[in-house]
């Protein structure tokens, strides 16, 4: 595990000049959360169906984003929230399938609150 997240974080600096220390603010995790990064994270990966599921999982963490992080979804973002529980479906079908060495059938609270109850 240390030996992939120091690659990881080698490879992120070298290609993104994402800096790890930055994970302490929150930053981080905010700059990693992109399109962007994904693409220089799938070069570390080798197997393509892993690379797709990643993008995937991605693409819905990003469509899902805009809803949770809205006050009132239903008036600001109503195509997103309309999409949102298929999307979460999907979400968490990818993680108990494609990521299951890591998921193990658990998430956080706070992730599953997020996932699962959103403000109408």
């Amino acid at each position: 595990r240390k030996k992939w997240q120091a690659t990881l974080d080698k490879h992120l600096r070298k290609k993104m000049n994402l800096k790890p220390i930055m994970r302490m603010n929150g930053n981080f995790a905010r700059k990693l959360m992109s399109k962007e990064t994904v693409e220089a994270v799938c070069e570390l990966i080798h197997s393509e169906e892993r690379q797709v599921a990643l993008k995937e999982l991605m693409d819905l963490y990003l469509k899902m984003k805009p809803v949770w992080r809205s006050s009132c979804p239903a008036k600001e973002c109503p195509e997103l929230l309309c999409q949102y529980s298929y999307h979460s479906q999907r979400f968490a079908e990818l993680l108990s399938t494609k990521f299951k060495y890591r998921y193990e059938g658990k998430i956080t609270n706070y992730f599953h609150k997020t996932l699962a109850h959103v403000p109408e």
